[in-house]
């Protein structure tokens, strides 16, 4: 087919429509002439457009985007035209396999070899294409390596039956043992909104993909725009509709400049023949949807805030309104008063008017403002308002430091950041005080992955896909973590997984890419990195949620839809799945046993780090595990959660543990459905509810009610009566002491009642430990520590002495060496004991030879810690003494006929046994339970607190005990003190007569 193109004068079309006429010669059939395209003369060229069913050509368009469809358009030149809607231009590619027969093709196009192979390659492939209906021409406009590729150019000014375009091309693929790829314009063509530009805002604008034909497929939409090249699927902006076989719709909700590019309507034809030939055909309709933007306006004061020295200043500020650089032709105008010296400038990213104003410093400026207003090419407008916020002369204000100007008090003044987005603000508070610099800078490339985060779903790509690009993005920012170690940086990194969670679990329910679930997880693990602990808590000013409760929520959403296999773990992120009936996890050495009906995945994930940045929601409690999430697909009928986790810090006696779970809705932690697993398990949890768990350890042992009162009233009553008793063994001693059994039973009751009252002393002093010295802690239990023993030592004396009597028949020993035996038993031995132990224990280091808790000895386990160097030799006591006693009674009972001469010293012995027999119980007995007291945890209950009531109460009231009991119980002793209060009370009477 060839064409003739007439360029004539508006005044000779009549004639030349009425010469030229339909007509044939020698089987050539001419048409008569068609008007294409009207020129009026315009300002710049000449203005033109196309008439009705003609548009401008491909090529055209191509060079000129505002010159398609059937625009009007200023021309510079008469080579522009417009062709049929109808004409189809065809670009197409030829991959030839056995290039060696076309190799001359590859030499200088000047050749003689290069012009015979092109001419006969153009000779074969217009053979085939010229039979269809309208072929215009087809022209070879190059060659290229790589096998053999031949590029070329066709245009058909008739519609295109694609079913015959592909035998055509399948039969010179044939010949040449060539594949083809090849790409139309004109099978499909776009229907674009009237009235373009678009209105910024714009609802339910509608672009139309038609095709001159049943195609076999299904097209494919995208646009490009300022940010680049994005499938259109539906979302929450977009809404793709399939009218029929040979039409589609796009449904625009809101136009943005997102919105405003070059969509692309794509269907895609494909055949195989041969071995490895195929025929590729992509059919393309283009146009250009133009938006008429609206700016977002920074608004500034240069200075920020202008200060008047004195009522007589006057001020010139310039109000600055800043916006990105655009392509929308705006007009910019300004209200205010007393605004002059308009002007504009552009930055690298950045354009910026301005306007100037007078400040009158003696006029009340606080409500002074000026407003700049953004006009668009429909007319429609955007302003901000610039305040002027000017410091009196008697205002105060905090005085320029470093980079911050001056500025008023009660007002935060804002600095751009550097090289990033966002800005830094620093307020300057009712004082006049500087308060904090507060950045708000975050990374370049991490800021874009945040809005590309935040339009992820509204059908510019397919979500899945461009999540798989955003968490790419992110894992490749967050690996750095020197590049995002502020609050700002982790702040925005948690919001691309808290957007991105909240989008894929709302709208693709399961992530099956298997890319995207190890990116996400991976910048997770970024995030939990060790050098950004100080970055993460700080509040997040526009929640109510905590960092940490975002990052959790959102980690553990994803998780729940993500396909993750047991290879998936990260440095600071373990996880682990299971399908089996009863599943067992283990991450970070956290087992986690889960028993429920029904089938699927149980996964656990466990979060190094988080513990310390998720809020503590008690104050008697800190978290004292790592944080473990589970989450299932199973049914939650009859579930049942074992958790056991490895403390971070070993729990102490009589310190109780909470098992907890995190509840999202009230932002704390609970443990509702969770228990623990008390003393004999401190690090297992049963719970029956999924979400993530964590064990809390109190701050604080368990406080037993009372247990300071009763201490404080026994030891009182105790030192009170073991104070009475030394006195009143002071005013009997001479009345009392008639033999050397006597004396020594006597003398071991005053040492023994001057060892409890120096021990009970110290219990007091030491009854806080928190409010004392750690030097006095040592002192106190190294002087109970040898109190207790010298008691137990001295009572050791006496049943000693009763037994060689008893074994030896009453045999006399000196009174002096019955006092050297008892002396030395009394306190060089428990001495020897309390020395040893203090030396071989660090020289009574802390939690070595004492607990500085308690101000006493340090139980460790069974048979460890210095509680035993008490224990042991009470112990032995306690049945050295049962044994004296025993013995004694048996040969008191022999004794009692057959030696009536040993009288006397029968019954002081017998004195002695039952101060023998009261004392082991007294001070044998409270040690039994103190001992059961370092064995039991306070944690396991009510048993445990009746022991510990019973060692207290025995314990503090020993003096009173005693003096109840040896002193006063003592039939001797009251004899004589009775007999002493009588002469002392005779003795005033007769001295009044």
């Amino acid at each position: 087919m060839l064409y003739a193109k007439l360029i004539i004068d508006k005044s000779a079309i009549a004639n030349i429509t009425s010469i030229l006429k339909n007509f044939t010669y020698k089987n050539t059939f001419v048409e008569a002439p068609v008007m294409t395209t009207v020129c009026t003369n315009g300002t710049g060229g000449k203005v033109c457009h196309c008439k009705p069913d003609h548009r401008w050509s491909d090529t055209f368009c191509q060079s000129n985007p505002k010159c398609c469809g059937n625009a009007t358009c200023t021309l510079n030149s008469a080579d522009a035209k417009c062709v049929l809607s109808t004409t189809v231009t065809i670009t197409g590619s030829l991959k030839i396999a056995q290039a060696n027969k076309y190799e001359k093709c590859l030499k200088g196009t000047e050749t003689t070899d290069y012009k015979n192979c092109r001419d006969d390659l153009m000779k074969q492939m217009k053979t085939a294409y010229s039979t269809l209906r309208g072929f215009d021409f087809l022209n070879i406009i190059g060659f290229r390596l790589g096998s053999l590729f031949i590029d070329f150019t066709m245009s058909v000014a008739s519609t295109v039956n694609s079913q015959t375009l592909i035998n055509i091309s399948e039969a010179i693929s044939r010949n040449l043992s060539a594949s083809l790829d090849m790409e139309t314009a004109g099978v499909v063509r776009l229907i674009m909104p009237d009235n373009m530009p678009v209105s910024y805002g714009d609802t339910n604008k509608i672009i139309t993909c038609i095709a001159t034909e049943d195609l076999g497929t299904t097209p494919q939409w995208s646009i490009t725009n300022i940010n680049g090249q994005y499938d259109i699927t539906n979302g929450t902006v977009s809404t793709v509709t399939t009218l029929s076989k040979t039409e589609s719709q796009i449904q625009l909700n809101k136009v943005t400049e997102l919105w405003k590019g070059t969509y692309l309507c794509l269907y895609q034809q494909t055949k195989k023949f041969g071995n490895d030939s195929t025929i590729n055909i992509l059919h393309k309709g283009s146009d250009v949807l133009d938006v008429a933007l609206l700016p977002e306006i920074a608004v500034f004061t240069v200075p920020s805030f202008p200060r008047c020295k004195t009522k007589t200043d006057v001020l010139q500020v310039a109000a600055q309104c800043e916006i990105n650089n655009s392509t929308e032709p705006y007009i910019v105008s300004w209200n205010g008063d007393g605004l002059k010296d308009y002007s504009a400038t552009s930055a690298d990213k950045t354009q910026i008017y301005s306007a100037q104003k007078i400040i009158d410093c003696g006029v009340n400026n606080n409500q002074t403002t000026a407003s700049c207003i953004f006009k668009n090419r429909k007319e429609q407008n955007k302003s901000a308002s610039v305040p002027f916020n000017i410091i009196g002369d008697r205002e105060l204000y905090c005085a320029a430091q470093g980079v911050w100007g001056d500025t008023k008090a009660g007002f935060t003044s804002v600095l751009k950041c550097t090289n990033s987005a966002g800005q830094r603000t620093r307020k300057c508070n009712s004082n006049a005080q500087w308060e904090d610099e507060v950045s708000g800078c975050v990374n370049s490339d991490l800021y874009n992955v945040l809005q590309n985060a935040k339009i992820s779903d509204t059908g510019l790509g397919a979500l899945d896909k461009n999540a798989e690009t955003i968490f790419s993005n992110l894992n490749n920012v967050t690996q750095n973590s020197g590049r995002i170690n502020t609050f700002a940086n982790v702040n925005a990194s948690v919001d691309v997984l808290s957007t991105m969670s909240d989008k894929l679990v709302r709208l693709v329910k399961v992530v099956d890419s298997v890319t995207t679930t190890k990116n996400f997880l991976a910048s997770s693990s970024n995030l939990l990195d060790g050098s950004l602990e100080n970055s993460w808590n700080k509040p997040d000013p526009e929640s109510n949620k905590t960092l940490a409760e975002k990052y959790l929520q959102s980690v553990e959403d994803l998780i729940a839809i993500s396909n993750i296999s047991n290879d998936s773990d990260q440095k600071n992120i373990h996880i682990d799945t299971c399908s089996e009936d009863k599943c067992t996890n283990t991450v970070f050495n956290a087992e986690v046993i889960v028993r429920s009906s029904g089938n699927g995945t149980v996964k656990t994930a466990g979060f190094k780090y988080l513990q310390d940045y998720l809020p503590n929601t008690t104050e008697a409690f800190n978290i004292n595990s790592i944080v473990v999430s589970t989450t299932t697909q199973r049914g939650k009928e009859n579930l049942e959660i074992t958790l056991k986790f490895p403390l971070l810090t070993a729990r102490r006696r009589h310190v109780s543990l909470q098992c907890v779970s995190w509840n999202y809705n009230q932002s704390k932690w609970t443990d509702e459905g969770c228990k623990w697993g008390g003393a004999s398990k401190p690090d297992e949890c049963i719970c029956n509810h999924l979400t993530s768990f964590a064990i809390l350890m109190s701050r604080y042992p368990i406080e037993i009610p009372y247990m300071t009162e009763i201490t404080y009233a026994g030891l009182s009553a105790s030192v009170v009566s073991l104070v009475i008793s030394l006195l009143i063994e002071l005013i009997v001693w001479s009345k009392v002491v008639k033999t050397n059994t006597l004396h020594l039973r006597h003398t071991a009751h005053v040492n023994i009642s001057l060892c409890l009252l120096v021990a009970d002393c110290c219990f007091l002093a030491s009854s806080q430990p928190e409010i004392i010295s750690e030097i006095w802690c040592r002192i106190a239990a190294l002087l109970k520590h040898f109190c207790y023993l010298a008691m137990f030592f001295w009572m050791l004396s006496l049943s000693t002495m009763l037994l060689h009597q008893a074994v030896f028949l009453f045999h006399k020993v000196g009174k002096k060496t019955y006092l050297r035996f008892s002396l030395v038993l009394g306190y060089v031995c428990p001495f020897l004991i309390v020395f040893i132990t203090f030396l071989t224990n660090n020289g009574g280091a802390q939690d070595a030879y004492f607990c500085l808790e308690t101000c006493w000895l340090v139980y460790s386990g069974l048979l460890k810690g210095t509680i035993y160097t008490f224990i042991l030799p009470v112990g032995i006591i306690v049945f050295i003494n049962l044994f004296a006693m025993i013995v004694v009674i048996m040969k008191l009972l022999d004794h009692r006929i057959r030696e009536k001469s040993h009288e006397k010293e029968i019954q002081a012995a017998k004195t002695v046994l039952r101060s023998v027999i009261l004392l082991t119980p007294i001070f044998g007995l409270p040690w039994i339970f103190g001992f059961a007291t370092f064995i039991m945890d306070l944690t396991a209950g009510a048993v445990t607190l009746a022991v510990n009531y019973a060692f207290v109460v025995l314990n503090a009231f020993q003096g009173l005990f005693i003096l109840l009991t040896t002193c006063l119980g003592d039939r001797m002793t009251r004899e004589a003190l009775l007999n002493s209060f009588r002469k002392k009370v005779s003795e005033p009477q007769l001295v009044r007569k």
